[in-house]
């Protein structure tokens, strides 16, 4: 009688909570409305991400369960009968990836250590920029003359290349911190600090050229703009945070719960508040300094705070993997546009990985150290799942239909990049890294400070 009972309940409580959404939006929540379309991509992805989490390869690692989100909306989008009834409309889309962005650059902010920056301070710059604009130099070059992309339009598309993916690096290094391989030399540590870095960058410098595409300015007029922008959001991240690491005080009730809210509020009022005025690059410098700059003195509570930040992410995460699967369309690919969109991108790769090996020369790492590093560097997710739409929404946003062909070739790479990059950068991770590092028992690091 108890499963029976229990049956019932839930099945109530589900028509309840169905009929109560309908009473707030009327036929949104019917096929063919946003919220419908929006519910059926989350619990879609979902389930192609934990799909995927369940396939177990000996002796291989864990495939990333964002591959299996990005490919439940691309199967949606092109399954005939299904995306007739799934639809989310442009500004609905922008914001729900404009949250998501706003979850990476919060929680990107307080991955950063001030301790370990200080003491990796030389191999973290390096690694988060030099390989970044070189694979944004290199893709603008080979854009340029293989797909015949505008300069401005090359550089848009190398900036969303050139971000390295949290997502997959860091959960790999972690696991290989873990089992005691790269502890010794503080590989992983290196490698999970410079990651926030390389997408702060990659994330500024597509606004900054999304700015310059899309205006009709002077050149020099739009760049001093973009640099104004960048000083604005420094100082305005900067004010904010420290306004956030002493409010609220630390013995208050749920303090991390609202400096949690607080963090994500003024945040998301950064990110999508100055995308509304124009001031693009901005919003998202702003948010990561002041979470860096609030989470200085936090001590324990930061920890918290993360916690927090990450269950977030847990609901945006299969939302925006599955908007950007459900953003490609078979019927609008060419087999040719593929060929040319992997040659350009192999190449990007191909030099960045070439830099990143050199750059790690004089970091005190082997031979076979720096191969794992520059391998390591090349996975690709979230940023490009986040940055892949934007330039296509703001030529709609704007009317210029004659400027299409690029933002789909660029929505297009980012997905191929995703697709390629994100499975293959987590297997050579696992597979390389037990084989390259010394093996150091994990016990005897976990009480150093």
């Amino acid at each position: 009688m108890g499963k029976v009972n229990k049956i019932i309940t839930n099945g109530v409580l589900g028509v309840l909570f169905c009929v109560i959404i309908w009473s707030y939006t009327g036929r949104e929540v019917f096929p063919g409305g946003n919220l419908f379309g929006m519910l059926i991509i989350f619990y879609c992805a979902l389930i192609g991400g934990n799909l995927l989490h369940l396939i177990k390869i000996p002796l291989v690692p864990p495939l990333p369960p964002l591959l299996g989100m990005l490919l439940a909306g691309f199967i949606l989008r092109n399954t005939p009968v299904l995306r007739d009834y799934i639809y989310i409309n442009q500004s609905w889309s922008s914001n729900l990836r404009n949250t998501a962005l706003t979850i990476i650059l919060v929680r990107a902010g307080l991955g950063l250590d001030p301790q370990a920056l200080q003491k990796l301070k030389g191999v973290c710059l390096r690694l988060s920029m030099g390989p970044c604009c070189v694979e944004a130099c290199s893709a603008a070059v080979f854009s340029h003359f293989i797909m015949k992309f505008p300069w401005k339009w090359g550089f848009l598309l190398g900036f969303v290349l050139g971000a390295v993916s949290p997502a997959v690096v860091v959960p790999s290094m972690l696991l290989l911190q873990e089992q005691g391989y790269g502890v010794k030399k503080g590989i992983p540590t290196v490698l999970i600090a410079a990651s926030s870095f390389d997408d702060i960058l990659a994330i500024t410098g597509f606004n900054t050229f999304l700015t310059i595409t899309y205006s009709s300015g002077p050149v020099y007029w739009i760049i001093i703009m973009s640099f104004f922008e960048i000083i604005l959001g420094v100082s305005a991240g900067i004010i904010i945070g420290y306004f956030l690491r002493y409010f609220p005080s630390s013995d208050q009730h749920i303090v991390a719960w609202k400096r949690a809210f607080l963090l994500m509020g003024t945040s998301i009022v950064a990110v999508i508040g100055s995308n509304r005025i124009g001031l693009h690059a901005a919003g998202g410098l702003a948010a990561i300094v002041l979470t860096f700059v609030s989470a200085i003195q936090w001590d324990h509570e930061k920890v918290k705070v993360q916690k927090i930040i990450a269950g977030t992410w847990q609901i945006f995460q299969p939302l925006l993997f599955g908007l950007v699967g459900a953003e490609v369309s078979v019927a609008n690919l060419e087999s040719n546009t593929i060929g040319i969109c992997v040659g350009t991108l192999s190449l990007s790769l191909l030099a960045r990985i070439f830099v990143t090996f050199l750059l790690v020369c004089f970091a005190g790492f082997s031979f076979k150290e720096k191969i794992f590093v520059a391998l390591a560097w090349i996975p690709k997710a979230t940023v490009q799942a986040v940055l892949g739409p934007l330039a296509l929404e703001a030529g709609r946003s704007k009317n210029l239909t004659h400027l299409e062909v690029y933002a789909k070739n660029v929505m297009t790479m980012a997905f191929l990049a995703i697709l390629i990059t994100a499975p293959n950068g987590a297997l050579l991770i696992g597979l390389v890294g037990p084989k390259v590092f010394l093996y150091c028992f994990p016990l005897q690091f976990s009480t150093s400070p």
